[in-house]
């Protein structure tokens, strides 16, 4: 159970650093707890984060990396790097809509001001959404769903995440030019990456 929540987390965390700007109370949250330090060795070591009062940091330093890498020079959306033409799908074409569906996941683009449900941010949210959904099978001991989620979850990062998100995680890491979105990027990658190993022993079992 403690591995799920974790995954959980884990999950959630990277899907809101990477679908908006920060504000001040995640800020707060980033700059302060251990276990988010731990995981980002470079924003834990980086004197601004330190000393420099929050909206300052926001609008000086993190705010305008955000938009640099998500709306001006990167492209977080699966559409743009799987399709020949690379336009984003935002209609209901789009490739993730289906199983978003299946699974009673709905994306309020009002409030994650994304266009298309394709988003890197969405994804890593619609994970969380099957942690979360496993974690109560578990609790339920409804072992047959807990299989399902696992292989679900399996499935979506081998046919959605793993086939684009690292190519735009790289990219992000190079491009990024403070250590927040830069370790950001960095977990991001390790962490799809060993979460399939995970889930593919889990499946094989």
């Amino acid at each position: 159970m403690d591995e799920i929540i974790a995954r959980s987390n884990l999950y959630a965390l990277l899907s809101r650093i990477l679908l908006q700007e920060l504000d001040v109370e995640r800020l707060e949250i980033l700059r302060s707890d251990e276990t988010v330090l731990e995981f980002m060795p470079h924003w834990r070591d980086w004197e601004p984060r330190k000393g420099t009062e929050a909206q300052k940091l926001l609008e000086e330093y993190l705010n305008p990396d955000f938009t640099n890498l998500s709306l001006l020079h990167l492209v977080p959306y699966e559409t743009f790097y799987t399709r020949p033409d690379q336009m984003i799908e935002t209609g209901g074409a789009n490739p993730v809509t289906d199983i978003y569906s299946a699974y009673d996941f709905l994306v309020d683009y009002e409030v994650a001001r994304v266009v298309s449900s394709d988003h890197i941010g969405i994804e890593m949210e619609f994970m969380h959404h099957l942690c979360e959904a496993q974690l109560k099978a578990f609790e339920e001991s409804d072992h047959e769903a807990v299989q399902e989620l696992i292989n679900v979850q399996h499935n979506f990062l081998n046919s959605h995440l793993l086939k684009w998100a690292p190519m735009y995680l790289i990219n992000m890491k190079y491009e990024s030019r403070t250590p927040l979105y830069y370790d950001t990027a960095e977990m991001a990658l390790e962490f799809i990456l060993s979460d399939n190993e995970t889930l593919s022993a889990l499946v094989a079992a």
